[in-house]
């Protein structure tokens, strides 16, 4: 381990950040090109590129006059080679290589492709904060850094992309350049957006752009010379690449990802070679061009994260820079206004509507950095932007969910575009993947946290999950790699005031998706358990070595115990696979306990508190002195099932996470003893929201559709039902066939399309509760459609408190006419008036099945009261009328008191009363009123319990019985209370 290596060792934990956190809060220009991938997403172009374009070419022969490292060359011999470079170019040569680099750095991967337009190449895109740096800086050790104190050192020279290769401060010429940034910072991004450039004209200082992906070149271990590389990845610059040397064509290469390589600059290690024709390993072909050696007058782009930075020895290197993401907030604020504004965005929805929403979310999330929130620190890294814009495309836009697109698939997608492919560390033999050491690590830092129910964690917290099991040099050495290009993405200072000197989660959510990453892979292991599996593995391993032996000796020797003695050192590993499968009840268990937590039930559903960990809470901020809520960890169990779905392992898996099929099915099994026993009972809305998006997650269809098989009744009430939470409980409820009881979607902020998306599931409920929902006209033609569908199995259906209206109620009254499951409506106080009740009673007459009607408190008069009424004396079914808190005179009252049950076969509720006796639904008619009272105007209510005390004072003066007179005297009191209550405001 190198010296400087060494001393950073001993340094805390913090001075780890200030490689991604330089730099003050500066403002700078803002460069907007075509290119706009966030994060690390070209790098992922860089390697197929360079993969897929491979063409194999004729070894040709062809003779050139090359000029030596100083650039000797005859002055004819260049003016010859220009002259040919002209004809090349002339042929279209280079403009052909633009035209493939082009089409190939255009190209979206499916993690952009999901989201629709706003999300594609040609959307604009902004760039992070370039500075110039140098070596003695980067080596240096860095003082103990926050968040706060980070934003008052001074500045660094910030630079353009465009300026990289400018004269240094003594004025000679960079040729170049080391482009360095912790993972995260967009690097590959910026490499892509320069290719892009050049190829549309926009980097004139280059004539030829040559990218070259160091991961692609560590895996050639053939030799091969810079010619044949060229043109075996490029074939387009078959005729271009004999006159590199011999002509003044300015030409750039593009080193992506330096950290991929082992390099040696010794001449002993890597021998000088200044012939691009002759065939040596790709490593020495880099070496050679830092050395300026081979093609000496071609500049160079290296992007590398910083611990591979000391690779190249200083004196190769013109110009250091270091990107350092978005340190201004206003760079943050112009990236989403961006991204979430572009058009497209919201899907089909009209213009106006998605323009206010995309607006409407832009200023929310501009509120909540300029409150400097957590995640203003987390937004540093452009790819943390590039994931919250794709979490609030996910909960906002959208309409219906693929199979494939799940919240958990977000957060594995995002790591396979930061981590695909990473090693720690290239030079050490192990080469654990990135990602596999984040899991044991990181994942054992975050598990804790959320058994410990803490966000916060201190230096020392961090030493016991890194430091503990630091056994070998090797070991060492990952750590110090890791804590130098990783630490950063995942951990960063607290911004709360009084805990600027511990950690969290740059993003809340990643906390649970590792914990329940290191979970799911097994990491979670006591010590018998780790003693146990080295030495079953040992006692498999020698019990074959036995075998071999025991089969060969038994041919020689009559020795009969031997066999015996073999089949017991064999027993340990069977016995020890048989414990060990408990590991996968425990998985489950833990899954169960966490999802089904009883102090949890009453919190928000947990897409609701991922909005607001983005967007914040609005009012009054929480006092410095007022102790904090409990946090809460809702979304661990749901990123456990997400994670052993089939699609996210086969991402993890190459990621270098492995989750064996049979694993997963063993946890499925154990789950169903556990969970779906669980959800069977009686859940709070918000929770059985939280147990729907889990089943999503999960994407087990057999194991969904036995889950919601074992649901008769799903109760969603003052659930706000999104369209993304529609899009999953229709997703959800599809996988069974079965009938549901009642669905209770009170208060769910529906709509039209909202209907339209739980279409097939509204189909299968036989009571349905859709109060409170502002279902206007447009719904109610939707209901019509379900209503009038041949496999509708709706009985009951509760629509109050929506403003159906007029022509709503036109196209309910089409329903009935034609409808042949409702049994029961009700209509309260959807604004119905004479001529919506007068449409109802022009189909009633057609509906041979229903038998309770409530069209209370639609300001209906006596001719409509009336004729409602006379249409249901004469129906077959239909034998009950609600007409309370109407606009009833007291003839009207008087013809509607004279109905009779036996008579007429119908009864209507309009009072309290019935002629000189109390109605049989006076309690009924007093609970309608109390349920409703927050959302009727009171002032209304208020004359409506003055008439019913007038009219039961004067029944009660009618009779000289005093068992009805005590009757009356008991409601009486009941209206004077709730009257009493609801003048002084108590009600």
């Amino acid at each position: 381990m190198s010296r400087a290596m060494q001393c950073q060792s001993c340094l805390p934990w913090g001075t780890w950040l200030s490689r991604s956190l330089a730099g003050s809060r500066g403002s700078r220009g803002v460069s907007v090109c075509a290119a706009a991938v966030p994060g690390p997403a070209g790098r992922c172009f860089l390697r197929k590129i360079l993969r897929t374009s491979s063409v194999s070419l004729p070894r040709g022969c062809v003779s050139y006059q090359g000029g030596s490292q100083e650039n000797s060359a005859q002055p004819g011999s260049s003016r010859h080679g220009q002259s040919q470079l002209r004809n090349v170019a002339s042929s279209g040569a280079i403009k052909k290589h633009q035209k493939s680099l082009s089409a190939w750095f255009s190209h979206q991967p499916n993690e952009e492709r999901q989201f629709g337009p706003s999300f594609s190449l040609d959307a604009i895109h902004v760039d992070p904060v370039i500075r110039e740096s140098s070596l003695e800086e980067i080596l240096k050790p860095s003082p103990d850094l926050t968040i706060q104190n980070q934003l008052q050192q001074p500045s660094r020279k910030i630079i353009s992309l465009h300026n990289l290769f400018d004269v240094d401060a003594c004025g000679r010429q960079v040729k170049n350049v080391v482009l360095y940034g912790t993972v995260g910072t967009g690097k590959s991004t910026l490499i892509k957006k320069m290719v892009v450039d050049w190829c549309h004209g926009r980097l004139p200082r280059f004539e030829l752009v040559i990218p070259f992906s160091c991961e692609d070149l560590s895996h050639s271990h053939a030799h091969v010379s810079l010619r044949r590389l060229i043109t075996k990845k490029y074939q387009h610059l078959r005729d271009v690449v004999p006159v590199l040397e011999a002509s003044n064509l300015r030409v750039l290469f593009i080193l992506n990802g330096l950290e991929r390589l082992n390099l040696d600059f010794r001449l002993a290690g890597t021998e000088l070679c200044c012939d691009p024709n002759e065939p040596v390993p790709p490593s020495a072909i880099v070496v050679n061009l830092l050395r300026k050696y081979l093609l000496p007058e071609a500049s160079i782009i290296v992007t590398t994260r910083p611990s591979a930075v000391r690779r190249i020895p200083g004196k190769y290197v013109g110009r250091y820079a270091e990107i350092c993401g978005f340190s201004d907030t206003n760079l943050q604020k112009l990236y989403f206004q961006m991204r979430l504004s572009q058009p497209g965005c919201s899907g089909e929805e009209s213009q106006d509507r998605r323009s206010a929403e995309q607006e409407n979310l832009v200023e929310m999330l501009s509120r909540n950095l300029e409150r400097h929130n957590q995640i203003t620190a987390a937004c540093f890294l452009p790819s943390y932007c590039w994931l919250v814009c794709t979490t609030l495309h996910f909960l906002y836009f959208t309409r219906t969910v693929p199979p494939s697109q799940t919240l958990t698939g977000i957060y594995t997608s995002f790591l396979r575009l930061n981590f695909s492919g990473e090693v720690v560390d290239s030079t050490d033999p192990t080469h654990i993947s990135m990602m596999k050491y984040v899991a044991k690590t990181v994942g054992k830092l975050a598990y804790e946290g959320v058994m410990s129910r803490k966000i916060c964690f201190s230096e020392e917290d961090l030493r016991q999950c890194f430091e503990m099991e630091m056994k070998t040099e090797s070991e060492l050495n990952l750590l110090e790699v890791f804590r130098s290009d990783v630490f950063s993405f995942f951990l960063s200072p607290c911004m709360q005031p009084g805990k600027e000197h511990t950690f969290v989660f740059t993003i809340p959510a990643m906390q649970e998706y590792l914990a329940a990453l290191y979970v799911v892979l097994g990491e979670k292991k006591t010590l018998a358990q780790r003693v146990g599996k080295e030495l079953s593995e040992v006692m498999g391993k020698v019990s074959e070595d036995v075998a071999v032996v025991v089969n060969i000796i038994s041919k020689v020797l009559p020795l009969r115990f031997l066999p015996v003695l073999f089949n017991l050192l064999r027993i340990f590993p069977r016995y020890f696979s048989r414990v060990s499968g408990k590991d996968k009840d425990t998985i489950a268990h833990t899954m169960a306990e966490e999802l089904f937590k009883e102090e949890d039930y009453y919190n928000d559903d947990v897409l609701d508190q991922i909005n607001s960990s983005i967007l914040g809470v609005e009012g009054p901020m929480r006092h410095p002195d007022e102790a904090p809520d409990d946090e809460v960890f809702e979304l661990f169990p749901i990123f456990m099932g997400g994670i052993l779905s089939r699609r996210n392992r086969a991402i993890l898996e190459q990621l270098g996470c492995s989750i064996k099929n049979l694993a997963a099915f063993e946890i499925a099994k154990a789950m169903k003893k556990t969970v779906i026993r669980k959800g069977r009972k009686g859940l709070p809305p918000s929770e059985l929201m939280d147990y729907l998006f889990f089943l999503h997650e999960f994407q087990n269809e057999r194991f969904t559709a036995e889950a919601i098989r074992s649901l008769r009744a799903v109760n969603l009430s003052s659930v706000k039902m999104t369209p993304l939470k529609c899009s999953v409980l229709a997703s959800v409820m599809s996988t069974t066939c079965h009938e549901v009881e009642e669905l209770n979607l009170t208060s769910c902020n529906l709509d039209s399309s909202s209907l339209r998306t739980l279409f097939p599931v509204l189909l299968r409920c036989k009571a349905l509760h859709l109060q409170l929902n502002s279902l206007g006209s447009e719904a109610c033609k939707e209901i019509r459609d379900l209503l009038l569908h041949d496999k509708c199995v709706v009985s009951s259906l509760r629509l109050a408190n929506n403003p159906v209206g007029e022509q709503g109620a036109r196209y309910l009254a089409e329903a009935l006419a034609g409808n042949r499951s409702l049994t029961q409506l009700s209509l309260l106080h959807t604004t119905l008036g004479d001529p919506g009740a007068e449409a109802i009673a022009q189909h009633l007459a057609e509906n041979q099945h229903l038998q309770e009607l409530n069209l209370g408190y639609n300001s209906l008069t006596d001719t409509a009261a009336l004729r409602v009424v006379e249409v249901a004396k004469r129906h077959e079914t239909l034998d009950k009328v609600h007409l309370y808190f109407n606009d009833i005179s007291e003839d009207g009252k008087r013809a509607l008191d004279s109905l009779r049950m036996d008579r007429d076969g119908v009864r209507a509720l309009v009072f309290l009363t019935a002629g000189t006796d109390i109605s049989d639904y006076w309690s009924h008619i007093l609970n309608v009123v109390q349920r409703n009272l927050p959302f009727w105007d009171r002032e209304r209510v208020r004359q409506h319990l003055a008439l019913l005390l007038q009219d039961l004072e004067s029944s009660r003066s009618q009779t000289a019985n005093p068992w009805r007179k005590a009757k009356f005297l008991r409601v009486e009191s009941e209206v004077k209370k709730m009257l009493g209550k609801l003048q002084d405001g108590t009600l």
